[in-house]
């Protein structure tokens, strides 16, 4: 299959759109017809100065920025002075070094998530950035806290990313350090309209498929837009929120890691889809203000690794699986491996009350794809389910599939048909699962002919061998049976109630009647 675009194969991509690599990057030919830019940082509030660095084939582009809504805003257009700029073959680690093209001191617009739009003859490509609430402007009452972190890890604009890349000896290895100053993939910023969402149940006794790598790979879109970005979860959400009158500020986990007083100020702070990736400050900031008396609602999982961000907040370390041999520090609590992880002594649940290492999968390859798609309920006179109609065993959201595609747990028993957490967990607070569902780390097989090439067994395996000292069928089975939940935790003055799910927002996509009539309780109701 041929690629599409600025997309070429990497050293050792084997063609297929599930195990190969390919990724999108400028062209080195100046006469080819390409214009690309990037923001010198992620987030500005009014009063900075924005600086948008820039490459192109032609001598002029023009710029259009626009605050993304349910009814686009645009706030500026014009033409700036454009020069081709060769690009580093190591601009995912090191950024890409373009020159600044472009500067403006923000005016004091609304609060919002800004498109930037470039656009030469024959080629336009798109880059963000997000514009904080001004001192000056009313605040929303509800802060979307947006996962830059997971953003940066699944960007692989350029080759490297946090899961496959061009770094290290082999020339093929994922890149532990990503940089921000660099184009973002394409399908972060804006979602192609007909592109599938990642849950899918493949037959039974078949080889799993992946419908979003098969797609991302024939379209030319990068190949983890259903994972990360804007436009995959919080922006569907967001306008939502819009469409029902819910107004909202926004700010990102990398002014949260630099500012502890980033949350100050809201009542409730919105976090949404993939927040995989978080630094001990952003945790540490974020259970200051929850103590306080903040009330966070998060409809997003998989919580599960600790990063560390540059001084100038530019660049993101994860060395992941290789962190004890590779990580320079290895050997205290700041390794860059799972929150769970014993060096690291901070059990996830701490924060959030749930753990994507209790289960994680669900929906899709071999793991739980055939499950009910939605949250089992057991505690249905719980405040969150006040306006649902649902009962006890009913299950929320199952149409829209809104249970998947990496979800957080906790290990919990079963006393009189009710869910309790487990002891040992290592909460700091009182938690109430409202409802569940099972998850896996590991995914199913009878054998070669349904054997997964994706997932397989080396994230239970891995689990296993890091959580319960070694590669058993007892530690093996131990770290691959999880689930997901809905709970509300309380810990100091303030609670969580934590939804933990991914694909929660595909049931206000598909307009999941209860599903919206949930959400709009969590986040607007009284949470007693």
């Amino acid at each position: 299959m041929a690629l599409q675009d600025f997309f070429v194969a990497g050293p050792y991509d084997d063609g297929d759109p599930v195990t190969g690599h390919y990724y999108e990057t400028a062209s080195p030919d100046p006469d080819r017809a390409q214009v690309w830019g990037y923001t010198g940082a992620l987030s500005y509030a009014p009063g900075d100065s924005l600086t948008l660095h820039a490459m192109a084939s032609a001598e002029k582009a023009q710029l259009r920025i626009v605050r993304d809504g349910l009814v686009p805003e645009t706030v500026l257009v014009t033409e700036i002075k454009t020069a081709f700029a060769p690009t580093p073959a190591a601009c995912s680690v090191q950024g890409c070094d373009w020159p600044e093209c472009f500067r403006l001191i923000l005016p004091d617009w609304k609060s919002g998530v800004y498109i930037v739009t470039l656009t030469i003859d024959g080629h336009q490509s798109e880059h963000m950035f997000i514009l904080r609430a001004g001192a000056a402007k009313p605040r929303a009452k509800v802060l979307m806290l947006l996962a830059t972190g997971t953003w940066c890890a699944y960007n692989d604009w350029g080759g490297s990313n946090h899961y496959q890349g061009i770094t290290g000896a082999s020339g093929g290895d994922f890149a532990p350090h990503v940089s921000l100053l660099r184009p973002w993939a394409k399908g972060f910023v804006r979602w192609p309209d007909d592109a599938p969402r990642i849950p899918y149940a493949s037959p039974l006794l078949s080889k799993p498929r992946y419908p979003h790598m098969d797609y991302a790979r024939a379209k030319g879109i990068s190949k983890k837009y259903a994972s990360s970005g804007w436009a995959a979860f919080e922006r569907p959400f967001a306008l939502w929120c819009e469409g029902q009158g819910i107004d909202l500020d926004y700010t990102t986990q990398h002014d949260l890691h630099r500012d502890p007083c980033a949350l100050d100020g809201y009542d409730r702070v919105l976090i949404v889809g993939h927040d995989e990736y978080w630094t001990w400050e952003m945790r540490d900031h974020l259970e200051a203000w929850v103590d306080k008396g903040g009330r966070l609602a998060r409809f997003a999982g998989n919580f599960f690794w600790q990063t560390r961000l540059s001084d100038d907040l530019l660049t993101q370390t994860c060395f992941k699986t290789t962190a004890e041999t590779a990580d320079p520090m290895a050997g205290s609590n700041r390794l860059t491996s799972y929150w769970d992880h014993p060096a690291v002594g901070r059990p996830a649940v701490a924060t959030l009350g749930l753990t994507g290492s209790a289960g994680v999968y669900a929906g899709w390859s071999r793991c739980a794809a055939h499950g009910s798609g939605g949250f089992a309920i057991y505690r249905p006179d719980h405040w969150s389910m006040r306006e649902s109609g649902l009962g006890y065993g009913d299950v929320l959201g199952a149409a829209a599939k809104i249970f998947g595609y990496e979800v957080d747990g906790i290990d919990y028993t079963m006393t009189h048909g009710l869910p309790f957490a487990a002891e040992g967990t290592g909460l700091q607070g009182d938690l109430t699962i409202v409802g569940l569902s099972p998850a896996t780390t590991l995914s199913h097989s009878t054998g070669p002919q349904d054997r997964d090439r994706f997932i397989g067994a080396e994230d239970a395996e891995d689990l296993a061998l890091r959580l319960y000292g070694g590669v058993t069928p007892e530690a093996v089975g131990r770290a691959s049976r999880g689930n997901g939940c809905m709970a509300e935790y309380r810990r100091g003055a303030g609670a969580v109630f934590n939804a933990g799910s991914c694909e929660w927002v595909a049931g206000l996509i598909t307009r999941d009647a209860t599903v919206e009539r949930v959400t709009r309780t969590i986040l607007t109701g009284d949470w007693q």
